[in-house]
């Protein structure tokens, strides 16, 4: 439990890391992008954007590079370095003077995001046990979703009061703290030192990966969609005061968390069934949004709905990729969170650009319904092309055998 525990302290430091600047964004384009502000604090939103998406870009570069590159090393020594690389690179954001290299240290701090919760995922499989893979997973996000109850809200507050650098530095030192106790308590865990990049990179010669990628790409965007501009939507649109984006952060990230725990529960019992439901209630959730944002309590109330429905599909959609990833496990472990950050990037982006084209702060709910109906779209081929070929997967297997080929880089002989 204190190894699971140690890793947790790193996905809630992920967790704040990705997610405080979304609460932060107007603070952030105030002070980075003065000349912008003055002219139009609209598009300097939009422009402080980019920091959302740039994060998410090296979360898409990095997880299947590091995870690939790292599969024959010692998995928890791969964890510590991974946790001070984290630790490092925010510190640079940190300490970063304009909003160019603010950028560039966004970029970097997400290198290490995806390989982290990738190899992470796989250490909680194999401590859950069988008939537990997708609440592994879920356990192993448990600490980002904690973060968003927590972590975020009382992050945004501090940057709002003292200097939205307060609450990076204070997720520097999570990370930091994330590293001694991964090295204290993570016992060994075994590299393939057979195992090269060359050989993970196989798993994209298999179709299906790539529509599993899609559904994360396309229909977690509605998700970032809202969450990238809540704060201008709670202040300008409803009209409430600043402090007031910290509490509805607080019910938003309650909405990931439950949203969390409850699919990983459904998505070990019908996988495509709540696929499909999580992916309609996204976008129903969105358009809800869209309408009432106006009034705060219905605000609220979707906003917790979106998050709820977005958190709900992460485990469904990394319980896909590692259906159908064959014995590309650990790659394909870490590709779920390329998937989600590709979303991340993409409705952050286009709720940006919705916003830039003067269609109002609302507009980014509306990208967020048109993302999750996308994603149902992906899902459906997907299935489709699947029930016609015939090629089903062999079996859906469990979080200890999902551990174990990753650590062996093949499947099980016993099924």
């Amino acid at each position: 439990m204190r190894a699971l525990l140690s890793l947790a302290i790193g996905s809630f430091g992920i967790g704040m890391t990705e997610f405080v600047v979304m609460g932060l964004l107007p603070n952030i384009a105030r002070e980075l992008l003065p000349g912008a502000w003055a002219a139009s604090p609209d598009d300097a939103i939009a422009q402080a954007g980019w920091l959302i998406s740039l994060y998410a870009l090296g979360v898409v570069v990095g997880a299947p590079t590091i995870a690939g590159s790292v599969a024959r090393f010692p998995r928890h020594r791969v964890m510590i370095v991974l946790a001070v690389a984290l630790a490092f690179f925010t510190l640079l954001t940190v300490i970063a003077p304009t909003f160019e290299l603010v950028a560039a240290s966004r970029f970097l701090a997400g290198l290490p995001h995806g390989a982290y919760f990738g190899i992470g995922a796989l250490v909680a499989a194999d401590a859950l046990g069988p008939g537990n893979r997708a609440k592994g997973v879920a356990f192993v996000l448990t600490g980002l979703t904690i973060a968003n109850v927590v972590g975020v809200p009382l992050g945004t507050l501090l940057g709002q009061q003292v200097g939205w650098r307060a609450a990076f530095a204070v997720v520097t030192a999570i990370f930091a703290l994330a590293a001694v106790c991964i090295a204290l308590f993570v016992p060994s865990h075994p590299g393939s030192p057979g195992r090269r990049l060359r050989d993970e990179l196989r798993v994209f010669r298999i179709g299906q990966v790539w529509f599993a990628l899609g559904i994360g790409a396309v229909g977690f965007g509605g998700f970032f969609a809202m969450y990238s501009y809540i704060a201008p939507m709670i202040t300008d649109v409803a009209g409430q005061p600043e402090w007031a984006v910290s509490l509805v952060l607080v019910l938003v990230g309650v909405g990931m968390t439950v949203g969390n725990i409850v699919g990983g529960a459904l998505a070990d019992k019908d996988l495509r069934f709540w696929l499909y439901v999580g992916l309609i209630a996204l976008g129903a959730a969105s358009v809800g949004l869209a309408l009432t944002a106006t009034w705060i309590v219905s605000l609220v109330f979707f906003a917790f709905l979106v998050a709820f429905c977005g958190s709900a599909l992460s485990p469904s959609i990394q319980t896909r990729l590692m259906d159908v990833a064959e014995d590309n496990q650990s790659i394909a472990a870490a590709l779920n969170h390329s998937a989600l950050n590709i979303g991340n990037s993409l409705g952050a982006f286009l709720g940006g650009l919705a916003i830039a084209a003067g269609l109002g702060l609302v507009a980014p709910a509306w990208v967020g319904a048109v993302l999750a109906l996308g994603g149902l779209a992906v899902a459906f081929v997907s299935y489709r092309v699947e029930d016609r070929s015939g090629r089903h997967p062999a079996h859906r297997m469990p979080a200890a055998e999902a551990a174990q080929t990753a650590i062996t880089g093949s499947i099980p002989t016993q099924r």
